[in-house]
């Protein structure tokens, strides 16, 4: 079994076009199944500077190809969104 702690040294990569997304802030889970749902991401935006907004990135249980040693590669990461719509 792996515990957050050992999940936010991880950095997450996107395979797609090898861009880094950050470090996992924290996790949805599912209460009933006890399953992850969802990594969840805070991205800062790179116009605002040092006060950048921060948004939340949702990576969902789907999109992760593989959980390596030092990273998590996923796949079709398009964009900073709360839920799947």
């Amino acid at each position: 079994m792996i515990k957050l702690s050992d999940l936010q040294v991880k950095e997450v990569i996107v395979i797609n076009n090898g861009s880094r997304l950050g470090h996992i802030s924290d996790l949805e889970i599912d209460p009933d199944r006890g399953r992850i749902i969802a990594l969840v991401i805070y991205t800062k935006d790179k116009k605002g500077g040092f006060f950048g907004k921060s948004d939340e990135l949702m990576i969902y249980w789907e999109q992760i190809v593989t959980i390596g040693s030092d990273v998590i590669l996923v796949k079709d990461v398009t964009g900073p969104k709360l839920y799947i719509e």
